[in-house]
């Protein structure tokens, strides 16, 4: 940690000097000192020390000064440090003023001018206020600051952003102290504000800003490789793992973070190789890590929008205009959920109404009631998770009940905790809410009712998101992508593939361009069989490499 700041300002250029060398002379083995000579450019000093999370123990401010009196600057360094002891230098004739000004910032000293010696005039208080500024209970903020409106959907996609890429940061309400102070310091800027370490601010940034300032890889190191792999939910990074410990010059493209839904799970317990279960959040980082390890390129923040043969080469276009090539794509973009489509909820999104396991939610769900829609394992997950902290979670599912598509395993935890109930034949058809979600509509075999909640949580269906390969690859009639044998037309084929050539089991309809999980027809929506379907599709792009 840096050392804690004092910092003097006074405007003759002699007593300012003077003062800051008696300060380093005795404190400068545990503070840093910092001096000006008048109060705007202390304060715009203050400003930066805040913005890069600095702390300041002890402000000392001549009273005289032209500009700004030594009360103003300490009224206004307030703000900016509240906890920060103020000491008013004055001259004998100022000693009324000097008093006033303790009803006016809070003073906590006032030193009569000259202080010689020192020893005996000056350190002692500086050394009790130093006692006293220690003693006082401060939270230190975290090494990544992030403030916004509880109630905001663009703060809230910025901590899930940031929770799914495994950045630590702190959350602070725009109307907390100490996001005001930083408010302040920023110039009231556009929320959220996203403040780092070393002092630089974001306001109301976009993904890929802030991949950038938190040191995500946003663009790829060169322009040619032997493998793309587009996705880095399990598929992919199964892919990026396998790719590059076999050689291969692999780089992936995420749009938003490593692990996909995988990546949401609050626990994952049917994985081989994990009795006591692991959260989908670490066995992605793992996998992550493990890829980097090997080799392979991460980028996040790539949003791929076409792909398109040059020769033996295949091309993948980004939002951005910039593309990448490769001998061989591997397409696993993985799903998303299904919306909800009731009246009032598209409005409250990040706002109570959340599609996937927000994780960054949880815990102010704590003592409330949560409702959560979908009869799927992610649903279960969440719903078990959730249950550790929420009043009472309410399962909603359309039909008769969960057997048809959770794991027994899951079915029998949700069973053994008092505070789930299920409800069968349930759908949501409405929601209502100002700022925030407050009333559901729900429609049962009772009929329709309406209750209560802030909590939605959403895992129903799975959308490929495959529109940007329209007339590209072949897709079935919900969009996902066809490979191998469900190719069995020659129409389905593009006309530059080779006669009589039969497609590897995962390759699409495009030669060299591969599909691996859910984003797969026919796959098994399960992360283990995610993973192998990465592995196999490596196996079949060193085999169609062998005979390209």
């Amino acid at each position: 940690m840096a050392k804690p700041v004092i910092v003097t300002v006074d405007d003759d250029p002699g007593v300012s000097r003077a003062v800051a060398r008696d300060l380093r002379r005795r404190y400068a083995e545990s503070y840093r000192v910092l001096r000006a000579e008048s109060g705007p450019q202390a304060l715009e000093a203050l400003r930066e020390l805040k913005l890069r999370g600095d702390d300041t123990a002890v402000l000392v401010a001549d009273h005289r000064m032209p500009d700004m009196t030594g009360v103003e600057f300490l009224e206004e360094a307030m703000d900016l440090y509240p906890f920060a002891r103020r000491v008013l230098l004055t001259a004998y004739a100022d000693t009324d003023a000097a008093i006033r000004a303790i009803n006016v910032v809070d003073l906590d000293h006032y030193l009569l001018k000259p202080w010689d010696p020192p020893e005996e005039k000056f350190y002692p208080v500086i050394d009790a206020q130093l006692e006293a500024w220690r003693r006082t209970d401060r939270r230190r903020p975290g090494e990544l600051r992030v403030v916004g409106h509880r109630w905001s959907e663009r703060s809230y996609q910025v901590r899930d952003f940031l929770a799914r890429n495994q950045v630590p940061y702190t959350w602070l309400l725009d109307t907390a102290p100490e996001a005001v102070e930083l408010l302040k310091a920023a110039g009231d800027p556009e929320l959220p504000l996203v403040v780092t370490a070393d002092g630089t601010t974001l306001s109301a940034p976009t993904d890929t800003e802030l991949a950038a300032v938190v040191g995500l890889t946003t663009a790829p190191g060169a322009d040619f490789y032997d493998l793309v792999v587009v996705g880095g939910g399990p598929a992919g990074l199964g892919a990026a793992v396998y790719g590059a410990s076999e050689g291969l010059n692999t780089v992936l493209i995420e749009r938003h973070a490593s692990g996909g839904q995988a990546g949401q799970s609050s626990r994952i317990e049917n994985y081989l190789g994990f009795p006591d279960g692991v959260s989908g959040a670490q066995l992605a980082d793992r996998a992550r890590r493990q890829a980097v390890r090997f080799g392979a390129e991460l980028i996040t923040t790539g949003e791929v929008t076409g792909i398109a043969a040059h020769g033996r080469a295949r091309v993948v276009t980004q939002a951005d205009g910039t593309t990448v090539a490769a001998h061989a794509v591997i397409l696993a973009t993985g799903v998303s959920y299904r919306r909800l489509d009731a009246p009032g909820l598209d409005d409250l999104v990040g706002r109570g109404v959340y599609y996937g396991a927000a994780t960054a939610e949880t815990p102010s769900c704590a003592g409330e009631e949560v409702y959560v829609v979908g009869g799927a394992n992610s649903a279960g997950q969440a719903a078990v998770n959730l249950a550790k902290v929420a009043r009472r979670v309410h399962i909603l599912i359309r039909g008769e009940g969960l057997e048809r598509s959770m794991s027994h395993y899951l079915i029998e935890q949700i069973a053994g905790i008092a505070n789930i109930e299920v409800h069968p034949n349930t759908v949501v058809t409405g929601g209502r809410g100002d700022d925030r979600l407050e009333r559901l509509v729900l429609a049962g075999p009772d009929g329709e009712r309406t209750v209560h909640t802030h909590w939605l949580f959403v895992f129903i269906g799975a959308e490929p998101g495959t529109d940007w390969l329209d007339g590209v690859v072949e897709r079935d009639e919900h969009g996902f992508v066809l490979t191998g044998p469900d190719l069995v037309t020659d129409g389905r084929r593009p006309a530059d593939w080779e006669p009589n050539r039969q497609p590897y089991h995962l390759e699409t309809s495009m030669p060299g361009v591969f599909a691996a999980g859910d984003v797969r027809a026919g796959s098994m929506k399960r992360v283990a069989s995610a993973v192998g379907d990465g592995a196999m599709a490596v196996a079949l792009v060193h085999r169609y490499l062998e005979q390209a």
